[in-house]
């Protein structure tokens, strides 16, 4: 196309017509331009630009369908190629003929201009030749005619020569127009290729960008997620963890706690059992009852606790009755008009009348009233509303006595419907069972059938003037019927009445109660007959309980419109408790004063608890054990408010934070608890128990009275005090519960709060906090004094006698006015003798002044008193070293020392260091900055001398309060005789396993000794170093990545030595080592954690050592590599994990493992470059150069190791490929994985596999994306049984990935049992099988594929059918290979099995299975054993014959073919048995050779097999009898048989040795021929007519 488009200057000067125009203008099939597919413009697209395919479509991965399509399009282009070259080939041919037909047109237009000069001639001639006297001698007529012809030819000459111009002219035209035109088409065709082919790169583009845009999007967001998702499970484990500690510590301090009131309550016990062991043996000493006394004493004790609690309770009661006057009192004087009283309401006595009453009875010696009657008229009202007004309770004869009938004012509605004449009709009673009796299940259904069946008949609807009723035909009254607060063992009674709530008359029968209540309700109803709408009757439920539980039920009623039901509900006895104020409010006390207010908690239940009130902090325990209390009996009230004042920490922990851990709610231990405290004896749970009982009352502002436990009884109410007395000012708030013994009582809660207010004179900050403190240095600060005084007060201001050389108040005395403030100025000027006039004020340790200072107040006791915290620290800076010795150092470099400086102080202190030279560089921040308290901080002193000599110099730092600290520095400048071009190499990023390489200069510019003119190589104030060559050396630190060439070298004078220096980043074999270990412990230990949980349980920590070991080797082979100043220090291995060995495939995957969580790092190492004076080269042997260790020259290298861009995510990261033992001649295939885990799309180039080798790489790729990973296909063909191996490497911008390929080939062997090629399965029975096996045995290293086919189930047998068959085409071969065939369908012979796998050194037994299904001698099959699908490894024939009868005869010459005929009918045994006795025959041929020695030639012979079928068929015959008959005359002819008759048993075959010597009378030119009868007797009766045939030959 493009050759078309450029062509010749004529064309293109051509102002041809547009294509449009000349297309119907084109002639013939040939010109006709076809459009290009759209699969060809995409083959263009790939074809003319390899690269963009991948760019335009970098997201995607190229599968299989599209490789084939892109090798599809390719076959297209090529095409489309052809076409065009042809297209040319046409166009040239076409321009050809063009220019022959110009050459033409020029050559007829030549002739067009010589004929008028040929005519010319011809005229002339014609007239020479008419004047010739010959010729005109002629008459005139007859030249006339040729004239006229000649004119004739002249013009027809003319006509055609402007016909073929015509011709011409017009042909070349359209030419020219044909070619213009293909030309202009196929120009059009390219641009339009171009611009879709731009077109769909910019789309895919544009696709491609936001594909990418979209893909960070995601990724970002995934990405956050995932952070946040793991900050969150950090939070969750840490909050977990925090929680752990937290109960761990609150455990551990319990049991510290619980141990000393143990070990204290034990010695108290011991004290109380010594004493009253002394006391008991004074007893007996004196002779009395030790045991009796004893009881009487705590008796005595007991009682005297009681009475005292008794008049503490008396006290109590008076007060809060005195207070509550008071109240009452104050509160009337504020009442302007009294309420006036209700005009019905009852004359009840008041508060006031009762509360004198009360007094009086008190002061008389009466026992006050009980304490219902305390209790308001509410709760009078309450009991009696909750007490039913229905119920009737008495004993079971009280209720059944003939005087409750009479007392009943019950009477009928209608006269005469109770009459005693009318028979009743009661309900179940008691003794009544409605239970059928020894009824069985069928019955008792029967039963419910029929009652149905009843009641459906009875139930009628009720229609009434068109309404219809709906609903419950009768209303009980009450609509429940509700027994509470029974007794076990009483009987109560209850009366209903049912009232007809129907439109018209109804009746009402009784049905009973629900099933599980018939043991405990009785009816007792007497139907009343027809009722009228709203007529009632009564009903009597009598419950007797037995269980003490609540009962809900019905009692069931049929009327005429339905069944309805009364609900009935039975409720055990229950507590209902409540407290008459959740709040209790105390109002505003002076300290030191007490307050008491009381508390009611009632019970309106029926059932009576104990209770206790407590701090709803405190554990709750109230079920005391018989032990508890004889131990708490022990003690007096005086011992028990000694442990009130023993236990206040115990106390304070309780109500600080509660441990419902350490007891459960009913009291006492958790199981876990009691497990760990098994060994305590019962004395120490006791006195645990009493301990948790008491609370520390002198440490609280807010406590309860004496009453706070106790039982209340039902219908009752108990008051409980409360006690409020501040201790310090502020608000006081308090929470208490009460608990109750029944666990079916909820805990009830009531708040307590009071203020409590300070005395008048205080300070608001009762400690003035002076922080930190320096020595020496004065410190002031104000105090406010508060009064609440309405009057002046004197002050005096007191500072204890130890501090008064350091502390003063200014002024010492002063007067405070009435409801103001007052300052005080408090001066602090630390000294050095601090400690020691301190005393026990001052703690050294931690350096804390604790000063009590006093205020005074006149008329007023007490003191106020506050205290000053202060702590007093140094100002002290500490240099370390005081002394720096930077030693040799050259000019060209830099020397870095570091020091400390230590701040001894508590306080932050700013320091600098000043007056620092220009040699010398401090760093960080040039030697400024500030120190944290007793902070040490590191700081870098860096010498950098600028010529050779001696320096002996001080540095000093100041602090911020102006103090000088010096150090002194010395060191020794040397300049060496070489220098470097560059001192410091920072290579570029380099992957592992990769290389990169930089170039330096050795240069020695020492060229004259006068040190005038130029500073000379010299060491310090020595001697100038020599003029000449100088040697170098560089010392490369061992395992280094770095190698320098040339290491050793000498440069002469004014002359430079180029250095290259490479660095290969690897990782290191004892990392690789430390993770295959990791790997191998790794993997036992998840072996032994399956079977062994525990000791998996048991390994956990020492892994996490190793892996916290692993990762310190690591951090320390990141930093092997490191300067003089930072030697690398090697990681000390146990002596079990280097004596470890470890495959290379281990170790190979161990170091893929690495390579692929490699992070990077940065190593920066220092080479060491000794310099000597003279070549090296004139050394004699080994003889070193006298190097000098000042003269050393050092080289800096960066090292930046990086990861790899391009790894192999398959097989653990392992880069060699183990085809493993494949077969010769097989191929096969594995795929390896490559991940590009760079930032960038990686271009891929391969390196060339051998040709002629095994392995190939099937998919070569180009591009790899950023982060995907694509799998390479590698295959392995071994053509020889070899070991091969060959390397693959994937080359990339950023490095080279090498790939080991390994594989072997095997050559495939297997051996069969059965020698030969033929396996004969004898005659058998038809319709019976027999089975023979062989066995295959893989005598190669690999596991080989087998499969068994037979030639009769194969694909191509039919076209084998369709063949002639063999004793037609050949006379040697005259069977099949397939021979006869069963008739019903299924193949002959079978094998078992037909497929597997031979395992190396395996052996493989198959079963052949010779099943005919009828008479045949011409079974035959082929069997074939495949390897792999491919290789015949056995090929063997199958043959048998069948029988319909137990014997055969087998021998002779064939007498017909091997082929069965398809119109062969087989008929079956019974109809062969019916038919005549047949003669079957058999040809034996003899040749008897005559040799023409005299040796008389041997006879001969022939043989006969007879043989009996071994069958499973019933027969009563075992065996098959023979005979031959006509031996005589067999004999006289001259032949032998041998034997001529006998016997065969099953399965055994006997042989006729057949024999033939001519007779004297035989005549060689007529053979013999003669016949005898073979008979077999077996099942049946055969005869076989033996053809004897015997000739004589010639012999050689």
């Amino acid at each position: 196309m493009a050759s078309a488009a450029s062509e010749s200057p004529e064309v293109e000067a051509l102002d041809a017509p547009r294509v449009e125009d000349e297309r119907d203008d084109l002639e013939g099939p040939e010109f006709e331009v076809e459009p290009l597919p759209p699969g060809a413009e995409g083959g263009v697209c790939l074809g003319s630009r390899t690269g963009a395919g991948p760019e335009a479509a970098a997201g995607e991965r190229r599968s299989v369908a599209v490789r084939a399509q892109m090798w599809q399009l390719r076959g297209d282009l090529s095409h489309r190629d052809q076409q065009h070259r042809e297209k040319d080939l046409l166009l040239q041919r076409t321009r050809g003929e063009l220019h022959a037909t110009r050459l033409r047109i020029d050559h007829l237009t030549g002739q067009q201009t010589e004929k008028p000069r040929a005519a010319a001639e011809r005229e002339a001639s014609h007239a020479s030749a008419l004047s010739h006297p010959s010729l005109l001698e002629g008459p005139a007529e007859d030249l006339q005619p040729v004239r006229e012809e000649l004119e004739a030819v002249r013009r027809s000459l003319l006509v055609q020569a402007a016909q073929q111009l015509s011709k011409e002219k017009e042909a070349w035209g359209k030419s020219e127009r044909n070619r213009l035109l293909r030309v202009r088409r196929s120009t059009h065709l390219q641009k339009e290729h171009g611009l879709r082919h731009q077109k769909l790169v910019e789309d895919a583009r544009k696709n491609h960008r936001v594909a990418v845009m979209f893909l960070k999007a995601s990724l970002g967001r995934v990405q956050e997620q995932e952070r946040q998702r793991e900050r969150a499970a950090m939070e969750h484990v840490q909050r977990r963890m925090d929680a752990v500690l937290t109960l761990k510590h609150s455990i551990t301090a319990s049991r510290e706690t619980l141990r000393k009131f143990q070990a204290w309550g034990q010695a108290k016990a011991r004290q109380a059992a010594q004493r009253a062991q002394a006391e008991k043996q004074v007893i007996q000493a004196r002779g009395g009852d030790a045991f009796k006394q004893l009881y009487h004493h705590r008796r005595r004790q007991e009682l005297e606790a009681q009475k005292r609690a008794f008049e503490e309770e008396q006290t109590l009661r008076k007060h809060e009755i005195v207070s509550r006057l008071l109240k009452e009192e104050a509160e009337e004087s504020r009442r302007r008009r009294p309420p006036s009283p209700p005009a019905e309401a009852p004359a009840l006595p008041s508060l006031r009348a009762k509360t004198w009453e009360y007094l009086a009875d008190l002061s008389e010696g009466r026992t006050p009233q009980a304490e219902e009657d305390d209790s308001s008229p509410l709760e009078h009202t309450r009991l009696i509303k909750s007490t039913s007004s229905e119920s009737m309770q008495g004993d079971a004869r009280t209720l059944r006595s003939p005087s409750w009938d009479h007392q009943t004012l019950a009477e009928p509605e209608i006269a005469g419907l109770w009459n005693t004449g009318y028979e009743s009709q009661q309900g179940p009673k008691e003794d009544v069972d409605w239970k059928p009796v020894r009824g069985t299940k069928m019955e008792k259904d029967i039963l419910a059938r029929t009652m149905e069946q009843l009641r459906g008949g009875i139930i009628h609807k009720q229609v009434v003037s068109g309404r219809e009723f709906k609903g419950c035909p009768f209303n009980s009254k009450p609509k429940l019927i509700h027994f509470k607060d029974f007794d076990i063992g009483k009987v109560y009674k209850k009366k209903m009445t049912l009232i007809n709530a129907t439109y018209t008359i109804n009746y009402c029968k009784l049905e009973g109660v629900d099933e599980h209540l018939r043991d405990f309700v009785s009816i007792l109803f007497d139907p009343p007959g027809p009722m009228s709408a709203g007529m009632s009757c009564e009903v009597l439920v009598t419950f007797k309980p037995m269980v003490e539980k609540d009962l809900e039920g019905h009692i069931w009623f049929l009327a005429q419109t339905g069944r309805f039901s009364v609900p009935l509900k039975c409720s055990i006895k229950k507590c209902s408790l409540s407290l008459d104020k959740e709040l209790i409010n105390f109002g505003s006390y002076v300290v030191g004063e007490t307050a008491s207010r009381v508390i009611t908690l009632s019970n309106v239940g029926a059932l009576g608890t104990g209770f206790r009130v407590q701090l709803a902090s405190e554990p709750c325990e109230l079920e005391m054990r018989p032990s508890v209390m004889q131990v708490s009996s022990v003690f007096t009230y005086d011992e028990r408010s000694m442990w009130e004042k023993v236990l206040p920490a115990d106390s304070e922990q309780r109500v600080g934070g509660p441990e419902p851990h350490l007891m459960e709610r009913g009291g006492g231990p958790e199981p876990h608890l009691m497990e760990q405290d098994q060994t305590r004896s019962p004395e120490s749970e006791d006195v645990v128990t009493i301990l948790h009982m008491f609370s520390n009352e002198d440490q609280m502002e807010i406590t309860l009275g004496e009453v706070t436990e106790g039982y209340i009884g039902p219908f009752s109410s108990i008051k409980v005090p409360v006690v409020f007395s501040p201790v310090t000012p502020g608000t006081v708030q308090s929470r208490f519960q009460v608990t109750f013994q029944n666990q079916q009582c909820p805990t009830l809660y009531f708040h307590v709060t009071g203020v409590a207010v300070d005395v008048p004179v205080w300070v608001p900050e009762s400690i003035v906090d002076l922080k930190i403190c320096m020595f020496d240095r004065l410190y002031q600060d104000t105090i406010q004094v508060h009064t609440r005084s309405k009057a002046a007060l004197r002050l005096k201001f007191e500072v204890c006698k130890e501090l008064r050389g350091h502390m003063e108040l200014l002024p010492e005395t002063g007067y405070i006015q009435a409801l103001s403030s007052y300052s005080v100025q408090l001066k602090f000027l630390p000294r050095h003798s601090l400690p020691e006039d301190a005393g026990k004020y001052f703690d050294r340790e931690s350096r804390i002044l604790e000063a009590p200072l006093t205020i005074r107040v006149a008329d007023q006791v007490k003191p106020v008193e506050f205290t000053v915290h202060a702590t007093v620290t140094t100002s002290d800076l500490e240099l370390c070293p005081l002394e720096v010795d930077f030693g040799y150092c050259t000019i060209y470099e830099a020397i870095r020392s570091q020091i400390s400086i230590c701040n001894l102080s508590l306080l932050p202190q700013e320091f600098g260091f000043v007056g620092v030279p220009k040699f010398m560089d401090i760093q960080p921040n040039d030697g400024f900055g500030t120190i944290l308290p007793l902070e040490t901080m590191d700081l870098d002193l860096i010498f950098q001398p600028t010529k050779a000599k001696q320096y002996n110099f001080e540095l000093v730092c100041k602090s911020e309060i102006n103090r000088c600290f010096k150090m002194t520095c010395r060191a020794v400048a040397v300049h060496p005789p070489l220098q470097l071009s560059h001192y410091q190499v920072k290579f570029a990023a380099t992957a592992l396993y990769d290389m990169s390489v930089a170039s330096l200069y050795v240069i020695n510019s020492h060229l004259s000794m006068n040190s005038l003119t130029h500073s000379v190589p010299r060491i310090g104030s020595e001697d100038t170093c020599p003029v000449g060559p100088t040697s170098f050396q560089f010392l490369l630190p061992p395992d280094s990545p770095i190698t320098i060439s040339p290491s050793v070298g000498t440069v002469l004078p004014g002359k430079r030595c180029l250095v290259q220096v490479a660095f290969r980043p690897v990782l290191s074999t004892e990392v690789i080592r430390q993770q295959a270990f990791q790997a191998q412990s790794k993997d036992r230990d998840v072996k032994a954690g399956r079977g062994h949980p525990e000791s998996h349980r048991e390994t956990a920590n020492p892994r996490r050592d190793r892996r916290r070991l692993s990762m310190s080797l690591l951090h320390m082979h990141s930093r092997e590599h490191l300067s003089p100043e930072h030697p690398a220090q090697d990681s000390a291995h146990p002596p079990k994990q280097q004596e470890l060995k470890f495959s290379p495939e281990e170790y190979q995957a161990a170091r893929a493992t690495l390579a692929r969580t490699f992070r990077g790092r940065f190593d920066r190492i220092v080479v060491p470059c000794v310099v000597a004076s003279g070549d090296i080269q004139d050394q004699k042997g080994t003889e070193p150069l006298s190097f000098s260790p000042h003269n050393t020259l050092f080289l800096e290298l960066w090292c930046p190791a990086v990861a790899p861009s391009i790894i192999v995510a398959s097989d653990k990261g392992n880069t060699i490929s183990n085809f493993g033992d494949v077969a010769v001649g097989h191929r096969v295939s594995k795929k390896v994985s490559i991940q590009n885990i760079s930032s960038e799309d990686m271009s891929l180039d391969f390196s060339v596999l051998n040709p002629n080798g095994p392995f190939h790489l099937l998919n070569p790729m180009d591009m790899l994306p950023a982060g995907e990973t694509q799998d390479l296909v590698l295959s392995f063909a071994p053509l020889e049984s070899t070991l091969a191996q060959e390397t693959l490497d994937i080359i990339t911008k950023r490095g080279t990935l090498t790939l080991t390929l390994v594989g072997t080939g095997v050559a495939s062997m297997i051996t069969c049992s059965i020698a030969g090629d033929v396996l004969n399965m004898g005659y058998v029975i038809a319709r019976e099988s027999v089975s023979s096996t062989f066995k295959l045995q893989n005598n190669s290293s690999l596991p080989i594929q087998f499969s068994v086919r037979l030639a009769s189930l194969s694909s191509s047998r039919q076209e084998e059918l369709q063949r002639l068959p063999r004793f037609l085409t050949s006379r040697v071969h005259r069977t099949q290979i397939v021979g006869t065939q069963n008739h019903n369908g299924q193949s002959v012979f079978s094998v078992v099995p037909v497929a597997g796998i031979l395992d190396p050194g395996a052996t493989q037994d198959f079963t052949v299975t010779f099943s005919p299904d009828h008479e045949s001698l011409y079974f035959s099959d082929r069997l074939q054993v495949l390897l792999f699908d491919k290789k015949v490894s056995q090929d063997m024939l199958l043959r048998g014959a069948a029988r319909e009868h137990m014997m055969f005869v087998e021998g002779g010459d064939p007498l017909d073919v091997p082929v069965e005929s398809l119109t062969t009918i087989p008929s079956s045994s019974l109809e062969r048995r019916e038919e005549p006795e047949e003669l079957k025959p058999i040809l034996v041929t003899l040749d008897y050779l005559q040799l023409d020695t005299d040796t008389p030639p041997p006879p001969a012979t022939r043989e006969l097999q007879v043989g009996c079928i071994r069958t499973t068929q019933l027969s009563a015959k075992k065996t098959v009898e023979f005979s031959l008959d006509s031996l005589a005359a067999l004999q006289h002819k001259g032949f032998t048989i041998e034997p001529s008759k006998g016997s065969v048993e099953r399965g055994q075959t006997r042989t006729l040795n057949i024999s033939w010597v001519p007779p004297a009378d035989f005549d060689p030119d007529h053979p013999l021929m003669t016949s005898a009868l073979l008979q077999l007797r077996g099942d049946v009766k055969e005869t076989y007519k033996v053809f004897f045939l015997a000739q004589v030959l010639a012999g050689p």
